[in-house]
């Protein structure tokens, strides 16, 4: 028993699950944060023809969340993530030859399938048999941290390949290798999450899910309890809007290069910049948390968010690339702060340990429905609206929905007050 829990939790389990966690995403959504200038080009499409392709995804996401983890209970981990991975690579394949607008909408249908049915719930099983019964917290804290990192050097690595094969024209800001260097980056990528894919199968060990208190999966009576509780529906709201952050960061890498007016190299930089803050800002967080309390540091994260998209949208430094990079790092304080310990309000708001993955569940499918109806309506902004103003418009949704989270975070905050002085 003791050699299995030390497989389960070797350090290299971990690695594996971090690195596949962040990887599988990188297609789908990496890419074109670092990259969406040039993506918008070698595809010739819009901002909204993109975000339409997000919202494919997500449609087919919200269902998959339903559905992928009772497969997350019958089959083991690794035989799931390590699927998920090769098809989510081939994927990448397809995307490489640089197909039409409906075949890349299809794709990302099939990314929402590969990436969440078969690997979003394999993934957060994988995590907690790593964590076992004493490793909860931290087990999920390196793995944000981790994700963050590694989004964070596969990224700089992607951005290095493509200025390699990328020689940049000072009068138009293109060359005649464009298209098939972003190529390149595609290729690269898709061989990453492959490898991912294989790492996963050598080294996650072969667990039966049955092993795992297969008699206290939570009663239908016992799920309505979880439905009922406020909290739940208050750290579903919290993460809506933090997501919203998380996909308007989609959006720094344009905001660089069309009101900045950086070339698609350096505004990939800024794009790629934006990644290693995630690890800090969400390591920092989960100290905080631990030493203060998660609700009242995402409160603070939310006022961060707020500030930094009031400047944007006002425009007041945009004349000082300097000063707005700045400010636009100050807004991923909040962004991923936030983001690394939304998970963690379980334990502050009285959640069962028991009921940790069908309340994860329920906040995943109410949660994460920005991947519906975020990137058309960024999409939207910033094809309607040339220019700065339409990136003003894009950050004054996201202080709008700041201001949501920070009040809600308020009452989160009483709500857990009252739990505490019941208990």
């Amino acid at each position: 028993m003791n050699k299995q829990k030390s497989k389960t939790r070797s350090k290299a389990a971990l690695l594996v699950i971090i690195l596949a966690g962040e990887s599988i995403f990188f297609l789908p959504f990496v890419l074109a944060r670092i990259f969406r200038p040039t993506l918008l080009n070698v595809f010739e499409i819009s901002n909204l023809e993109l975000g339409l392709a997000f919202s494919v995804y997500g449609i087919v996401a919200m269902i998959s969340y339903f559905f992928g983890g009772p497969l997350a209970d019958k089959f083991s981990a690794r035989n799931l993530m390590a699927l998920a991975l090769w098809a989510t690579a081939l994927g990448g394949l397809i995307m490489s030859l640089v197909p039409s607008n409906n075949v890349l909408i299809a794709l990302y249908g099939y990314w929402g399938f590969t990436t969440i049915f078969l690997f979003w719930a394999a993934m957060i099983r994988a995590t907690r048999e790593w964590g076992g019964d004493d490793f909860q917290g931290r087990a999920f804290g390196y793995l944000e941290g981790g994700r963050g990192l590694a989004a964070a050097l596969i990224g700089t690595l992607v951005l290095f390949i493509f200025s390699l094969f990328l020689d940049v024209d000072s009068s138009t800001g293109l060359s005649d290798e464009h298209n098939g260097s972003f190529q390149v980056v595609i290729l690269t990528t898709s061989f990453i999450v492959a490898l991912s894919g294989l790492l996963v199968w050598v080294y996650l060990p072969k667990v039966n899910p049955k092993h795992f208190e297969a008699k206290k999966s939570p009663t239908a009576k016992k799920v309505l309890e979880i439905i009922k509780m406020p909290a739940i529906w208050m750290q579903g709201i919290i993460i809506i809007c933090a997501y919203v952050g998380y996909k308007i960061t989609d959006d720094y890498s344009l905001y660089a290069n069309q009101v900045l007016g950086m070339d698609e190299i350096a505004s990939a930089g800024v794009g790629t910049s934006a990644l290693w803050l995630r690890p800090i800002f969400a390591v920092m967080a989960g100290i905080l948390a631990d030493r203060l309390s998660g609700a009242r540091v995402i409160s603070w994260s939310f006022m961060f968010m707020f500030f930094g998209g009031l400047m944007i949208y006002l425009g007041l430094f945009e004349s000082l690339s300097w000063v707005t990079l700045i400010i636009l790092a100050s807004t991923l304080v909040g962004v991923y702060g936030i983001r690394g310990i939304y998970f963690a309000l379980m334990k502050e708001s009285a959640v069962p340990l028991k009921a940790t993955g069908t309340a994860v569940g329920i906040m995943s499918v109410v949660g994460f429905t920005p991947d519906v109806f975020m990137s058309p309506a960024m999409g939207y902004l910033l094809d309607n609206f040339p220019g700065p103003q339409g990136h003003r418009y894009v950050f004054l949704v996201l202080t709008g929905f700041a201001i949501i989270g920070l009040v809600v975070s308020f009452f989160l905050r009483n709500h857990i007050s009252k739990i505490n002085k019941g208990s």
